[in-house]
């Protein structure tokens, strides 16, 4: 008999991602800022005591955009390119049996608020907006880091970020917020990773804006910026 655990939505993440194109592929890639609210039931504050001593958090959540799909025992992780097959269970692949994702952010604040309860303040996020949270655990230094672990594949293969370049024209239009951030997510090629087309212009929703921007060589040049 096939054995069933119910996931509760505890809370959800809102980032300034309302797409999956453009999400760092790896959470604490680049500083991309979330807030965690939590659903009614589990704004109970003592749920939360305790938890502003720890830096780091470990996010349990739902890829939201893959339930339709399916699992898939072998898949195309980028970081080989997207030309290499591998077995889901050697990949963070989104298509999984149970689509499920872990990242490790960085807990930045705690807000109370009178509307949404307490709301932690998180960094180093790779979900889109309204992601939902199954559950929240503290990371553990002493458990969690293990400085001796091999990474697999992902060690082999060299991480090259591209050369950035924003003109003038387009960088008045980035909110002084944003401007470090999305030149570090453009840093890492938001690309999908078969995708070689030096004439194509790439779009990618983030902060309220449509960010246009073109791939040559190592060179990614944005070429517009549009307001949603």
């Amino acid at each position: 008999m096939e054995e069933r655990a119910e996931l509760k939505k505890i809370a959800v993440i809102h980032t300034e991602f309302p797409e999956k194109f453009g999400i760092p592929r790896q959470s604490g890639l680049a500083p991309v800022k979330g807030r965690i609210v939590f659903e009614p039931e589990y704004r109970n504050p003592d749920a939360l005591r305790g938890i502003e001593e720890y830096s780091h958090l470990w996010l349990i959540w739902g890829f939201s955009d893959v339930h339709e799909e399916g699992w898939r025992p072998m898949v195309r992780p980028p970081r080989l390119g997207g030309n290499q097959r591998m077995g889901v269970f050697a990949t963070r692949s989104p298509f999984r049996p149970n689509s499920i994702g872990l990242s490790c952010v960085e807990l930045s604040a705690l807000e109370r608020t009178e509307l949404e309860g307490t709301v932690l303040h998180v960094q180093g996020v790779d979900m889109k907006d309204g992601t939902p949270i199954y559950d929240i655990k503290p990371y553990l230094p002493y458990a969690d880091a293990k400085p001796e672990a091999s990474g697999g594949f992902a060690d082999r293969v060299k991480d090259d970020n591209l050369e950035v370049e924003i003109p003038d024209m387009w960088m008045k239009k980035i909110p002084e917020k944003h401007r470090t951030i999305l030149k570090e997510i453009l840093m890492q090629d938001p690309r999908p990773s078969y995708q070689e087309d030096g004439e194509r212009i790439y779009g990618m929703a983030f902060g309220g804006m449509e960010v246009k921007f073109q791939v040559k060589g190592r060179l990614l040049t944005v070429c517009g910026i549009y307001f949603t």
